[in-house]
């Protein structure tokens, strides 16, 4: 397999990505959004922050929490940094070992 990643950490990070964007545009009124990605041989490590109006909080049944579940599913952990007023940071680590 070589330096290749697992096909279903690949679709999550995605999808984490795809929809911590989404929701940064739908509902927080940012106008600045940045998404980084690295990738160390232990894990895959993506942050999305925005610059706006924070207060955000995983509700069940929310985009949130179903991105948290996802993620640790794969053994990952799913952070987030969102104090009212002040953006938005989301840090999600996956493993690469899957």
């Amino acid at each position: 397999m070589g330096d290749e990643l697992p096909e279903q950490l690949i679709t999550t990070a995605y999808f984490v990505a795809a929809e911590a964007v989404v929701n940064a545009a739908k509902y927080a009124q940012a106008t600045r959004i940045g998404v980084q990605v690295t990738r160390s041989p232990e894990a895959v490590r993506i942050r999305v922050e925005d610059d706006g109006c924070g207060g955000a909080q995983a509700r069940p049944g929310s985009g949130l929490t179903g991105l948290t579940d996802r993620v640790v599913a794969l053994g990952g952990s799913l952070t987030m940094h969102s104090p009212a007023g002040a953006g938005t940071a989301i840090e999600v680590v996956l493993p690469c070992g899957l």
